[in-house]
């Protein structure tokens, strides 16, 4: 990588990760649990269950992806935890968010259940633990694991700005990029991968281009891609 690109995403990165850009964002569900934990109004587990059931909505746009959270925290009454763990949770097939129905959120509030009846935190979870054991998917070490990674993202980075920093036995520099279609087209247009695959593989060639511009925190570089977008769209 030339050093005017690295220039380039690191400005942008900067500027990005700033939250007057993610007011509108699915993170804005967490952001909202996080500063209640701060508070001592609520508990990990709230703020955990929040950025996993956000994540798993985060795809669309984003005014949509909104509009469902919300809903579904409403069907919470904005208490994750206590929702999860009384046992009673919405099930029908009926649209939550396209084509995530009520009754796999149910599913998803069942696995949590007998998950937090185990142990305090799922910071320890391993991809395939969160993708089979919280998710309810099949197996697949090559899938880019987007929605994991976006919640780790946010539950991981500590710089006090976008993201949450509540992890704090987890490592930033462990972190891989989340990678959609979205993402992908933008990073292959910027050089930072030359592979076609959308899978596991991808994610981490992108995440170690950005490690070359944020050795201790490649995920930073999400934010760039997010203020790629942004400035290719003004074009």
């Amino acid at each position: 990588m030339d050093n005017a690109l690295k220039e380039t995403l690191a400005g942008w990165a900067e500027k990005y990760n700033d939250p007057k850009y993610f007011e509108e964002d699915p993170i804005a569900f967490p952001r909202i649990f996080a500063k209640k934990y701060n508070e001592s109004e609520a508990s990990l587990a709230d703020v955990e269950i929040s950025a996993l059931l956000a994540a798993h909505l985060a795809w669309g746009r984003r005014a949509m992806i909104v509009r469902d959270c919300g809903r579904m925290f409403d069907e919470m009454a904005w208490k994750p935890y206590d929702y999860v763990m009384g046992g009673e949770w919405r099930n029908d097939d009926t649209s939550l968010h396209r084509t995530v129905k009520w009754s796999e959120f149910a599913g998803i509030c069942g696995r949590l259940q007998k998950i937090y009846m185990q142990r305090d935190s799922i910071e320890g979870m391993t991809d395939t633990e969160i993708r089979c054991g919280v998710f309810g998917q099949k197996e697949d070490r090559r899938a880019p694991n987007k929605k994991i990674s976006m919640m780790r993202r946010w539950m991981v980075r500590d710089d006090g700005k976008v993201d949450l920093g509540l992890w704090k036995n987890s490592d930033k520099k462990s972190l891989v990029l989340p990678l959609d279609v979205h993402v992908y087209e933008q990073a292959s247009a910027l050089g930072l991968t030359s592979r076609r695959q959308k899978d596991m593989a991808t994610a981490v060639e992108i995440t170690e281009a950005f490690r070359e511009i944020f050795p201790e925190d490649p995920c930073k570089g999400d934010f760039a891609l997010f203020g790629y977008g942004v400035t290719e769209g003004k074009r």
